[in-house]
């Protein structure tokens, strides 16, 4: 019988799910620049989103989603057309 003193609470510190990346070498960690090089956990194009091993969300127009529920805006390049080249 569960009563309330046998059940555990958590803080956040023993929330904090342990790395997802399992492989060698490991993947860049969510909060590095080159995060989107990480390994595709699940990947559903016809949803527009993947998840990359190292627990980021990466959407179809660029934007990402962190594990720490941070929001990176979408960061698509200028379209050839647009780009300006210094002289």
């Amino acid at each position: 019988m569960n009563d309330s003193s046998s059940r555990r609470t958590l803080d956040s510190t023993q929330r904090k799910n342990p790395s997802m990346c399992q492989h060698q070498p490991p993947c860049p960690t969510a909060d590095s620049p080159d995060r989107e090089a990480a390994r595709l956990t699940a990947h559903h194009p016809e949803q527009g989103w993947s998840l990359l091993c190292n627990g980021v969300l990466l959407f179809e127009d660029t934007g990402e989603l962190l594990p720490d529920g941070q929001i990176i805006a979408p960061h698509r390049p200028l379209a050839a057309g647009r780009v300006v080249k210094a002289a």
